[in-house]
């Protein structure tokens, strides 16, 4: 029974390792359009105003594309801890992982929702997903700091849900297009909010339960 147990959750170890593999690479394949700089591919091609008309918006831009592929990484290699055994890996991955959002990710991220596509609510939607990306990234490295290494595991699981928003959103972009056709300003509504929030719910369950 014991065996069969472990086999279990070796089987679902291994496919959540093949599972977020595959999202990374997508997500990689997405960062690599941008290299080397170029102000007319992709996304950009829909934000021409805010790249002639704003200095700034391209290297935050930039940095937020940048950065974020590694706090992807990085945060998925710390949250490896119990489960696969990196303990020696886990404190130097939550480091580049936390240093990455507080410094750069999360103020880019607040900064290009101020731009967002799909008016007042999907920018609102955007510049909280920032600051509590931000904010439950910033509590985690203090408990941390603090030795309170339960609370801290359930921060950063909270800063990760945030983290996987930049998977979340385009898995339902690509299911709400594929199965309604809307507006793609419309689209950009609703994912707004749906790329964080059942991820939020859904660590919050798991934390309730005590599974995590």
């Amino acid at each position: 029974m014991l065996s069969a147990k472990r086999n279990i959750s070796s089987f679902f170890k291994i496919l959540l390792v093949l599972g977020f593999g595959y999202f990374f690479w997508l997500m990689l394949k997405i960062t690599l359009e941008y290299i080397p700089f170029n102000p007319e591919v992709s996304f950009l091609m829909i934000k021409q105003t805010e790249v002639t008309e704003r200095q700034e918006y391209l290297p935050f831009f930039y940095t937020h594309v940048y950065t974020s592929i590694f706090v992807l990484l990085s945060g998925f290699l710390a949250l490896l801890r119990k489960n696969f055994g990196f303990k020696n890996f886990h404190r130097n991955m939550g480091k580049v992982y936390i240093f990455l959002i507080l410094i750069f990710a999360a103020p880019s991220g607040i900064y290009m929702g101020i731009f967002a596509n799909g008016g007042l609510f999907s920018k609102i939607s955007f510049v909280i997903l920032g600051f509590l990306w931000w904010f439950s990234t910033l509590k985690a490295y203090q408990l941390a700091r603090q030795k309170r290494f339960k609370e801290h595991k359930q921060w950063m699981w909270r800063s990760f849900a945030f983290t996987l928003s930049a998977i979340t959103l385009r898995m339902w972009k690509v299911i709400i297009v594929y199965l309604f056709h809307p507006n793609p300003m419309d689209v950009y509504q609703i994912i707004a909010w749906l790329g964080w929030i059942p991820n939020l719910l859904i660590i919050e369950y798991l934390i309730t339960k005590k599974l995590i």
